[in-house]
């Protein structure tokens, strides 16, 4: 028979977590079928393809939409579990899907690929190297969410310095902030607050994407991981994250923070570090040991922030790949 490319289906489930347990000697089938709910739910947002000859699943992609995340200005499509039967390597099966997934990028609008590789798995890099990506310009960070202390120098810039009071690396301060700044879960209603925030900050509208975001917190408000900080019942910033079970080969839960915002007027005022401390706090408590960001390479101001927040590079790697 001749191999063919088509949708993972909910009947493809055991035959994709056996392979995946194969490559990657863990068990993720609550990855996967999380993963199939999702892309029931919302198949605009979620994409997975199987290269099945006849009724054998050989090969599999899983990939996402991302629009606005990481202060993206254009839809993405992060390619996060793939696999292929080590008996069937050498016969075109990633290949044959990498071009359906184009395909399918082509449909959305989409003109950029991204993944993630530890810089320790030689045979994946060797695989997207051969499929025409290359190193983003982005870097990943990390912490440990086992301290919820960020305790840093506070530095005075000197006479007549500018300091870009619009992202959280203004927020410059000293000492333990979740006290004085209250901070709590994000509701429904803070979607116009937010809104408005992000455009004082990017300059663009980009109500689509936290209509979207706020609508995933909402449906996994038991996971309290996006958060608004107050002051005097004002709204001073937040911070959006979501909790990863399984992509990129993760074998343990990764929370992902993906966006987070200042208020100008609120700058100084433990806001930024307020935000990260409660984050912490409430990761630690669902067992979840570690947070990862994605960073543009030049973004001084924002990496300087999250250096003074605990943050260092992780050993990760970040590709991207142009289509059309």
């Amino acid at each position: 028979m001749s191999m063919t490319v088509r949708a993972v289906t909910s009947a493809d489930l055991d035959r994709v977590v056996e392979l995946d347990r194969r490559l990657t000697g863990q068990p993720r089938a609550d990855f996967y079928k999380r993963r199939l709910a999702a892309q029931a739910a919302d198949p605009k947002s979620f994409i997975s393809f199987a290269a099945a000859d006849g009724a054998v699943l050989s090969g599999f992609f899983f990939a996402h939409v991302l629009d606005g995340e990481f202060g993206g200005q254009a839809p993405v499509v992060v390619l996060d579990a793939l696999g292929v039967d080590p008996d069937m390597r050498g016969r075109g099966v990633g290949r044959k899907l990498m071009v359906q997934l184009e395909e399918a990028m082509k449909a959305l609008g989409a003109k950029e690929m991204v993944t993630q590789a530890d810089w320790t798995e030689h045979a994946l890099i060797r695989f997207f190297g051969a499929n025409g990506f290359s190193l983003a310009p982005r870097l990943m960070l990390e912490r440990s969410t086992a301290d919820v202390e960020i305790d840093v120098p506070v530095e005075t810039p000197s006479h007549g310095a500018e300091i870009d009071l619009s992202d959280p690396s203004g927020d410059q301060s000293a000492a333990l902030s979740r006290d004085v700044v209250p901070v709590r879960s994000m509701a429904d209603s803070d979607q116009a607050a937010i809104v408005h925030l992000d455009k004082k900050i990017t300059g663009r509208d980009r109500s689509g994407y936290y209509r979207r975001k706020i609508a995933e917190v909402m449906k996994e408000s038991s996971v309290r991981v996006s958060l608004v900080a107050e002051i005097d019942g004002q709204f001073a910033g937040f911070v959006m994250a979501r909790v990863g079970y399984g992509e990129f080969g993760r074998a343990e839960p990764v929370a992902i923070l993906d966006t987070i915002g200042v208020e100008p007027a609120f700058a100084r005022q433990h806001v930024g570090r307020a935000l990260l401390s409660q984050l912490f706090a409430n990761l630690g408590s669902l067992r979840v040991e570690k947070v990862q960001t994605e960073v543009a390479w030049n973004g001084f101001g924002l990496l300087k922030f999250l250096e003074r927040s605990g943050f260092a590079p992780a050993q990760r790697l970040v590709f991207r790949r142009r289509v059309g």
